[in-house]
């Protein structure tokens, strides 16, 4: 449930685009490609042609880096998000994020979300990348449990967990299996939350 629409995150920067932001958009790239944990720094000098002293200036190391990719990911969505929602009624608003789910796993070059591919290659709660994580998490449960709240949802944060849940079984299945069949299945779930809700 990241956005009323698939968010376009900025796995790719111009050529003449600072360093920093080739780097981290070559970062983003092949972390949500590849997997975090099997990707070298050297290979990210060489896809974002730069050099190891110009990215250790930037970033200390690859754990910086890797934090700085799941921070810069959440922002990107928060502020899509933002702006989607923008003007929408908290009814109109429920069903975009909810049109959304859909959307997002049949979207070109899906590979599962990003936050949760990360957080399966980093267990330990106390790890700030870990920490960054939930963080996102925990927003983007509340967004959805306010904007229930607001449409009139008597039990919003029970309904939000729910969503959040189907939205992180529908991820796994798509990436696993046939998206299409996935999205429908993933829609009538949906449909059924927010009919229990109130909502429509």
């Amino acid at each position: 449930m990241s956005a009323p629409a698939a968010v376009p995150l900025a796995t790719h920067a111009a050529a003449g685009a600072p360093p920093r932001d080739r780097i981290l958009a070559t970062a983003a790239r092949l972390f949500y490609s590849e997997g975090i944990h099997a990707v070298g720094m050297d290979r990210i000098v060489t896809e974002a042609s730069t050099t190891r002293a110009t990215l250790y200036r930037h970033f200390l190391g690859k754990e910086q880096l890797v934090l700085s990719y799941i921070q810069a990911t959440d922002e990107q969505i928060r502020a899509f998000t933002s702006a989607a929602l923008e003007g929408l009624d908290p009814r109109e608003a429920v069903l975009a994020v909810a049109g959304a789910l859909g959307d997002q796993l049949c979207a070109p070059g899906f590979r599962g979300c990003p936050f949760l591919n990360a957080a399966a290659e980093y267990p330990d709660l106390s790890d700030p990348v870990s920490r960054a994580i939930v963080a996102h998490r925990d927003w983007l449960r509340e967004l959805v449990a306010r904007l229930l709240a607001e449409a009139g949802d008597p039990e919003p944060a029970e309904d939000a967990a729910d969503l959040m849940m189907l939205r992180d079984g529908a991820v796994m299945a798509a990436a696993l299996g046939d998206a299409d069949a996935v999205r429908a299945s993933l829609a009538r779930a949906v449909r059924h939350v927010l009919e229990r809700a109130g909502v429509v």
